[in-house]
């Protein structure tokens, strides 16, 4: 079954909500934009959740990310703007945490840096490619070119498939592309960083349905 991750958390209420609902991960932006949190922030957000904490990163050192690891009390860290495996195993030792790296795609075929990076990280997370953002944007992936890319991988690789997901639509992305994780921020907020209760439930709601109507189909 998926996971769930909500990110783009901003408020402790927020978290709160989703870690109610079941999602797995928490997640803290510290890579810029209208959600970007300090270390102390995302601490407060984050404090006291049974969900995995994340950290999302881009250009930082590794020694700013540690830093920043250690203050927000993280137990993964998500690294965008990866140009090579060692940037990731220079994270990973860095921090002694799991380090998911991330690929951004505009038609879903991943190239040979992914396979790299597949090799190394704990977790490939794939996003929309939008110039000029990490994430955020609400724009999706070609989930039926990502799955079929995904299959003709040399490794499998653990996927966190993120862009454009929302309650509606995230069944069938997950029966095209088989994710481990889903990773959700826009789809579930009314305004940005400001989550709706309502449509996080929803979301991991429909996670769980797809789940479940899979087993059927298996039975």
């Amino acid at each position: 079954m998926a996971e769930v991750k909500i990110c783009g958390l901003t408020r402790s209420v927020d978290a709160e909500a989703a870690d109610a609902a079941g999602a797995a991960y928490l997640g803290v932006i510290f890579a810029g934009g209208p959600r970007m949190q300090s270390a102390g922030d995302a601490r407060s957000i984050l404090a006291g959740r049974r969900a995995r904490k994340v950290g999302v990163f881009a250009e930082q050192s590794e020694a700013e990310i540690a830093a920043i690891a250690a203050t927000a009390m993280l137990d993964v860290i998500q690294l965008h703007g990866v140009r090579s495996a060692e940037r990731v195993a220079a994270v990973r030792a860095a921090t002694g945490l799991e380090v998911w790296a991330g690929v951004r795609t505009a038609d879903g075929i991943l190239d040979e840096l992914a396979e790299e990076l597949a090799d190394v990280a704990d977790a490939l997370l794939v996003d929309a490619l939008v110039p000029g953002q990490l994430g955020g944007t609400g724009v999706a992936v070609p989930w039926m070119e990502l799955g079929e890319s995904l299959d003709a991988m040399r490794t499998p690789a653990r996927v966190v498939l993120a862009g454009g997901l929302t309650p509606e639509n995230v069944a069938e992305a997950i029966d095209y592309v088989a994710p481990s994780v889903v990773d959700v921020s826009s789809g579930v907020e009314s305004a940005p960083g400001i989550k709706d209760h309502t449509r996080i439930r929803a979301f991991v709601s429909a996670v769980r349905n797809s789940q479940q109507r899979e087993d059927a189909a298996h039975d």
